[in-house]
């Protein structure tokens, strides 16, 4: 259940169904095994009623076996499943780890820029000691926090993450649960902060045992992705605790610095005080002991301001949100492509309105939805930083039909309009792993689940998703075949040469300026002005004394910027004649506002 220390570790579990639980323990990776009764109490908990060897010092493999069945389960707790989720748990002593961050304090996410990586395609190797040989480069790009999708044990040898079962563990393949504690150590180590992605709104389709041990699942919930647990039924205290208790262990025994918190939407939650206010209640008294900033970051498609709202407010009290539409309305500016839930972005007003709104559905019809969706947040007293906004991320490139980045369906000068749009932005901006230099290589859905029939399934259901999109759909890759994640590898010869190069220095040279103009990092709404042509296909967006200038069409066109401005960075051929900018098709400028 937990990490050891001198008086052993601690074997009880909670399992409110079986009428008898019996531990088994054996020598790590031996074969010699012993049975241990165990006694419950009237809350579930059982624990060993008869010595166990050594103890419980030392390393073990265990398991439980429920009402005297012969499968030896794993535990529900456990944070190393050496031999996948199917196999035996292994104590593991999270207090164990020589650790050198003892004078890390942490960043806050306002004025920070975030980094998101998938482990397994980030390197050829796709192990977070591989990873660690890549951080001085997210250093010199000038990176504040790096993301990790998730790493929870899952079924299989490659995944998104998304089908994880073994909540508490690290998927052994990246390097278990030791391997990321040296991944964050060293991120610490060079300045930077780590966002974990964690998911609590379903179970993963293969190796959940959860159901044998309690009512971790609500019976009459299922969503997109599997069945969601059981938040306000019977018992769900103790399942509550569950999450609640993994959250805290990433924060506190792994020294994580923030949570990425999937689709919370899908967390159907009746109870007085919902599972989010209660995530941050807990993260904010740890956060006030450890004596570092601990961000809760939503990933949301309600548009739903009380997840960002103060509890002093009547909010939920997270840190901030994933913004899809900063990336919708960009997306449509750069590409054209109104499908799906596309088509309300059309207009570059909507680019406009969520740099001075935040929201552009905040109550307004969703032709996609069939209804109004979404709520205006109060711009007079919440801060800009609070939404995470992207050109690209996993979900935006993944789940398209063939997993195709930006950068294949748009030249080189746009994904540098891109760049400079989402990262001079106010709120906080997120580059996706190869994003900065423009990668070339696709990032598609993948799975590897040894069960043909649940793979087939998966294939199938990817088919169906995309025919609602209306997309093209004679050329899905399947996500079973090996090659489907090969070909989302990262190719690190790509950045050091070409157009590649370019658009690396252009990034790293942005993020320089964000830093060095406070204008841009200002978390007032009312400090900015947008303004759009639909006709010329132009985009101004003013803040304090700093000027962005974007032609997003494929003509040239002039703004008249009402006085003098200084160029500080130019995408493609833009210049400024006292006070009119000319823009060829696909430029940009930034500059500063001087004395007539």
């Amino acid at each position: 259940m937990t990490s050891s220390d001198k008086t052993g570790f601690d074997f009880r579990v909670w399992a409110p169904i079986p009428a008898s639980v019996e531990l088994t323990v054996r020598p790590a990776g031996g074969t010699t095994e012993t049975r241990v009764p165990m006694v419950g109490d009237e809350e579930g908990w059982w624990r060993p009623s008869a010595p166990v060897p050594a103890d419980g010092v030392g390393e073990f493999d265990y398991g439980f076996r429920l009402d005297g069945a012969d499968q030896v389960l794993p535990d529900p707790r456990s944070q190393r499943q050496p031999d996948g989720v199917h196999g035996w748990s292994r104590t593991y002593d999270a207090n164990a780890f020589a650790w050198t961050d003892e004078r890390w304090t942490g960043r806050q996410l306002a004025g920070g820029v975030i980094y998101e990586l998938h482990v397994g395609t980030f390197t050829p190797e796709g192990t977070l000691a591989a990873a660690i040989t890549k951080l001085d480069h997210l250093v010199e790009l000038g990176i504040d926090f790096v993301e990790l999708m998730p790493v929870n044990g899952f079924n299989g040898v490659h995944n998104w993450g998304y089908d994880g079962v073994a909540w508490y563990t690290v998927h052994e393949a990246y390097g278990g649960p030791e391997g990321y504690q040296r991944f964050v150590d060293a991120c610490h180590q060079r300045g930077l902060a780590v966002i974990q992605d964690v998911v609590y709104n379903h179970m993963g389709p293969s190796g959940n045992y959860l159901p044998l041990f309690g009512p971790y699942l609500n019976a009459a919930g299922v969503n997109s992705w599997g069945e969601s647990p059981n938040l306000d039924g019977e018992d769900s205290d103790e399942v509550r605790r569950y999450i609640i208790d993994n959250v805290l262990m990433w924060l506190r025994d792994f020294h994580v610095d923030g949570l990425r918190l999937d689709a919370v939407h899908a967390l159907v939650d009746s109870r007085a005080m919902h599972i989010l206010e209660e995530m941050a209640v807990e993260v904010s008294a740890l956060s006030a002991f450890v004596g570092r900033p601990l961000p809760l970051i939503a990933e949301s498609d309600l548009n739903d301001p009380r997840l960002i709202t103060a509890r002093e407010g009547g909010g939920y009290g997270l840190t901030a949100q994933w913004s899809d539409d900063f990336h919708h309305a960009l997306y449509v500016s750069l590409t054209g492509d109104t499908s799906g839930y596309y088509a309300d972005f059309e207009s570059l007003n909507a680019l406009g309105k969520v740099f001075e709104n935040g929201f552009f559905h905040d109550g307004t019809k969703s032709s996609f939805r069939h209804r109004s969706h979404g709520h205006p947040i109060d711009t007079l007293r919440t801060p800009t930083w609070r939404l995470v906004v992207c050109s690209d991320n996993h979900d935006q490139i993944g789940n398209r039909a063939t997993g195709e980045r930006l950068s294949s369906k748009i030249d080189h000068d746009q994904q540098a309009i891109a760049a400079m749009i989402t990262l001079l932005s106010p709120f906080t901006p997120m580059i996706f792993m190869g994003e900065e230099w423009g990668a070339s290589t696709p990032w598609q859905f993948f799975t590897s689940h040894p069960e043909p029939e649940l793979g087939e399934a998966v294939a199938k259901g990817r088919i169906e998703e995309f025919a609602q999109m209306a997309w093209d759909t004679s050329d899905v890759p399947n996500p079973q075949d090996p090659e489907t994640f090969t070909r989302s590898k990262l190719d690190w010869s790509e950045p050091g040469s070409g157009r590649h190069a370019e658009l690396l220095a252009l990034n790293a040279e942005l993020l320089k300026v964000r830093r060095s103009l406070p204008d841009l990092t200002d978390p007032r709404f009312d400090h900015g002005h947008a303004t759009a042509s639909d006709t010329e296909g132009w985009l101004l967006i003013e803040r304090g004394e700093v000027v962005i200038a974007a032609n997003f069409s494929d003509t040239p066109s002039e703004i008249d910027l009402g006085g003098p401005v200084e160029p500080v960075v130019t995408v493609g051929e833009a210049s400024i004649d006292g006070g009119r900018v000319k823009l060829a098709a696909h430029s940009a400028v930034t500059g500063l506002r001087t004395a007539d």
